[in-house]
């Protein structure tokens, strides 16, 4: 019986110091749904012309 009332008086000391813990948050909370943009076009897609402004190349720069 000692034990149940120490057992007892530990977690009100526990309660008190650190009260009590949130509430779970559900999955469906957590996560959001977006749709994504179609594939195929728009700023994302490759430009053969304008590739060689990101080109880089040592011995071109160094006029190798």
């Amino acid at each position: 019986m000692d034990k149940e009332l120490a057992m007892d008086a530990d977690a009100a000391a526990r309660h008190a110091r650190f009260g009590a813990l949130p509430e779970r948050i559900r999955f469906e909370d957590m996560t959001e749904e977006v749709k994504a943009a179609p594939s195929g076009g728009g700023p994302a897609s490759f430009n053969p012309e304008g590739s060689w402004q990101y080109y880089s190349c040592l011995a071109l720069d160094l006029g190798l």
